[in-house]
């Protein structure tokens, strides 16, 4: 039987993005090993529950220390070789970067990685602490040359992220892949009824600057001054990331009266609730947000740049803006509410892109493929 090790920086990003690749996996008649450094019980229930075997395998999601990081290596090898595995599959940076090494050092003959998106250092979100992040940015891209050496498949979302690795020479034009998103299960996220009354725009992301937060409330505020009736709603979590808003900034504004924060909650329910998904980020791989949103019917805002435009057609089932453009959303916004027609006809075709783009079972199809080589 073959063994796969999927190492990952969260459990919840196993549950949350994996689950259906790991029960297609199983099916497939693999063992799976799902490494992950934060599991509790609920999680390890849940990963034990689609399959898969749960790995503790600990390492920060953020910063940079290089004894814990040569550890975290070591310790990556030894479960590597104790367990026997023969393919790993790595997604997010520190996972991409010591999981490949690590797999590498072990002996293993297939090593694939993900790169979901390139992550805030490769993101201009316009903080006080960019000359940190550009000598990150340069260390993470030395890793990134040194690791994706020994791999390979190297899959990407979307087409500018692997332009930009091959304008980095970080890695080979042979050993990309270009997959277009990790897709979402349809059948569990079917279309639910429209909402006009009232009209109400929802952001789900990370409370950090560059998913476009700071934009989103911009607007939203002006909109709210002009139409009291909108709804506007913030599903997420505080980040220990460096551009990471502080908690007292989102209660300040849930304190004036214009937003909703209930944080970070499960994300379907209140969906359901919203006319219009919007995401301004400054850079994503393909948002899976985005995607899940679509597949309920909902039409999309969102910005003109890597990833986040895989998702729209402009005025076909949502806007492009412009990222760092409040005014620009406003204006999308407004479009809605003066023709709230448009979120049925919009909400109805951006299912069809859904079912057309992002069914995961055919992406897991495509991953599969490219496991077994």
């Amino acid at each position: 039987m073959n063994r796969i090790a999927i190492i990952s920086n969260q459990a919840f990003s196993l549950i949350n993005f994996r689950s259906l690749l790991i029960i297609d996996l199983v099916k497939a008649g693999f063992k799976v090993y799902a490494f992950a450094p934060d599991y509790d019980d609920v999680f390890r229930e849940k990963i034990i529950n689609l399959g898969a075997i749960p790995i503790d395998c600990g390492f920060s999601r953020t910063g940079m220390n290089p004894f814990l990081d040569i550890g975290t290596i070591f310790k990556l090898s030894y479960f590597l070789i104790t367990l026997k595995i023969s393919v790993t599959l790595s997604h997010s940076i520190k996972p991409v970067i010591f999981g490949s090494i690590a797999a590498w050092m072990s002996g293993i003959s297939r090593r694939v990685v993900i790169i979901e998106g390139l992550g805030h250092i490769f993101t201009d979100a316009g903080t006080r602490y960019s000359w940190r992040t550009q000598t990150l940015r340069y260390l993470v891209t030395y890793l990134y040359k040194i690791s994706l050496k020994g791999v390979q498949k190297v899959i990407f979302l979307n087409v500018d992220d692997l332009n930009e690795f091959l304008g980095l020479s970080i890695l080979n034009s042979n050993k990309a892949v270009v997959l277009g998103g990790i897709g979402v299960d349809l059948d569990e996220w079917s279309p639910v009824p429209i909402v006009t009354d009232p009209i109400t725009f929802l952001l789900a992301a990370r409370i950090l600057k560059e998913k476009g937060v700071i934009e989103f409330t911009e607007a939203a505020r002006k909109v709210k001054c002009l139409h009291p009736r909108t709804r506007f709603i913030l599903l997420g979590s505080i980040d220990i990331n460096p551009s990471a808003i502080a908690k007292s900034e989102v209660e300040a504004w849930v304190e004036e009266g214009f937003l909703e924060w209930p944080g970070n909650v499960s994300v379907k329910s209140w969906l359901a609730q919203a006319s219009v998904f919007v995401l301004p980020s400054y850079r994503e791989g393909v948002p899976r947000s985005t995607q899940e949103a679509m597949a309920l019917g909902r039409p999309v805002i969102t910005t003109n740049v890597p990833g986040c435009r895989d998702t729209v057609e402009e005025g076909l089932n949502g806007y492009l803006v412009s990222a760092k453009d409040s005014y620009a959303l406003f204006q999308a916004m407004l479009r809605f509410v003066h023709n709230p027609a448009l979120i049925k006809s919009m909400g109805v075709e951006s299912r069809k892109m859904a079912e057309a783009r992002f069914d995961a079972h055919q992406f897991n199809a495509c991953l599969l493929k490219i496991i077994y080589g």
